[in-house]
């Protein structure tokens, strides 16, 4: 991933060295060659995705590309955000998604927490089914992506007597996700705790930007209201879908996607298709946008 656009840019490989040297690992190469089964463990997978975004982000300054005039997050991605809106800087959060990623792990021993995609179902009936299979256990709507895809996450056992509810109610497919840790649900409650101590040691600012917070697609420009929505984000689910409506609801007509790969313009389309959406890992749509804006 990010390849064709370093070939262009390379302050994107130094990104990755940047935040590599910070955690004493080559995460360029990890990047490009894997194996995913490494990559697939939040310990790397979060610093990654945060090195992956924010080096499409300056791929973006470094082209003169115009500032947004919003910014938003989806899950981890919202450290993204708020380093690109200034109010986190780069390193900080390098670290504070390394430990973030520990906390996590520790959280829920291997195997004990699943995630599943649902699709084709209504929202309710998702809700609904989780709260019904529960039994003694967690499972709980984790990710509202877009219309008809919702993540599922909890007990292992407990995911599994969900995915199979909701084939039975009508979904069109479930998705087991390769992850290691069950995000976003009341499994990460102690996480989230010990989450709350590392960021107080943490400096943050007022964003320069606006940016939008998971926990309810709100903007918050306090230093303290933007540690307690990260705090929050860990067992709360991401409100995705209304993160992009509040997005573009001050007549955006283009929203751009930094960092590897095109999920989130895929979500897009399917949550606004009066929307252009662009990923910005393509070269050749990076050109075109900042040649127009």
């Amino acid at each position: 991933m990010l390849e064709a656009l370093n070939e262009r840019h390379p302050v994107v490989a130094e990104t990755f060295a940047e935040a590599g040297e910070i955690l004493g690992l080559d995460l360029w190469t990890m990047a490009c060659t894997g194996p995913a089964e490494a990559l697939n463990a939040t310990e790397l997978t979060q610093p990654l995705m945060l090195a992956g975004g924010i080096a499409v982000w300056r791929a973006w300054c470094h082209r003169d590309g115009a500032p947004p005039v919003r910014l938003a997050g989806h899950s981890l991605g919202e450290f993204s955000a708020l380093v690109a809106a200034g109010a986190l800087e780069f390193a900080d959060a390098v670290q504070v998604t390394a430990e973030r990623a520990r906390l996590m792990q520790a959280a829920v021993p291997p195997g004990q927490g699943a995630m599943a995609a649902v699709l084709g179902l209504d929202e309710e009936v998702v809700e609904a089914i989780c709260r019904e299979v529960a039994e003694d256990q967690l499972v709980a709507p984790a990710n509202y992506n877009s219309p008809g895809q919702l993540v599922i996450a909890g007990h292992a056992a407990a995911v599994e007597r969900a995915t199979r509810a909701c084939l039975e109610a009508g979904a069109r497919r479930t998705l087991t996700l390769p992850v290691s840790v069950p995000s976003h649900c009341g499994l990460m409650a102690p996480a989230a705790a010990k989450l709350a101590v590392v960021l107080e040691k943490v400096s943050l600012t007022t964003p320069t930007i606006p940016v939008l917070h998971n926990v309810d697609a709100g903007i918050r420009t306090s230093p303290k209201a933007i540690r307690q929505a990260l705090v929050e984000q860990l067992s709360a689910p991401v409100r995705w879908t209304d993160c992009v409506r509040e997005l573009v609801a001050p007549g955006v007509t283009t929203v751009a996607e930094c960092g590897p790969g095109k999920v989130l313009c895929g979500l897009g389309k399917r949550i606004n298709r009066q929307v252009e959406w662009l990923a910005l890992e393509n070269p050749q749509e990076m050109d075109g946008l900042a040649a127009r804006v």
